[in-house]
């Protein structure tokens, strides 16, 4: 989900536009919530690990 929103954030900042780059920031703000909350050792969503 970071990569994905590092790569949408590019793109909307190289064509700029601007949704994509939103888009890009919310997904990178929700991978590293889900990644620090998955390192804690917390279940997310009912699982302890996502594959």
């Amino acid at each position: 989900m970071i990569v994905l929103g590092i790569i949408l954030l590019l793109v909307g900042w190289l064509a700029n536009i601007g949704i994509l780059t939103t888009i890009g920031i919310i997904l990178i703000v929700i991978g590293a919530v889900l990644f620090l909350l998955g390192a804690t050792g917390r279940a997310v969503g009912g699982r302890k690990h996502w594959y």
